[in-house]
């Protein structure tokens, strides 16, 4: 799972490593329980986590939102599902990935 648009809301942008100043993404504290809860780990990745003040702001932010994670990672583990706020699905053709990407939009800048 990202940090940075899926558990942060990210409405401002990259502002440094260790700077996390918007709001938790509404529900996705209970999500995270609940994917969980069914017997799944869920494991953070962000590039924030490549440095100790960013992996410590991560750690702070997951803390103050009640949020219980199984790691945080600065590398794309291995896994059987991502969730990403800018990821385009491909689906085996790849006519249309240029469009894709000068069309995707996420959640949070529409």
């Amino acid at each position: 799972m990202i940090f940075d648009g899926v558990i942060n809301s990210y409405f401002s942008g990259w502002q440094g490593d260790d700077v996390i100043s918007d709001p938790v993404v509404e529900g996705i504290a209970k999500e995270i329980s609940r994917i969980k809860d069914a017997g799944y780990a869920v494991v953070i990745q962000s590039s924030r986590a490549s440095s100790a003040e960013g992996y410590n702001a991560i750690m702070n932010y997951l803390a103050q939102n009640d949020i219980k994670v199984d790691g945080v990672y600065s590398f794309k583990p291995p896994a059987v599902a991502y969730i990403d706020d800018r990821a385009i699905l491909f689906n085996g053709d790849p006519t249309g990935l240029l469009e894709k990407i000068q069309n995707l939009k996420p959640w949070n800048s529409k």
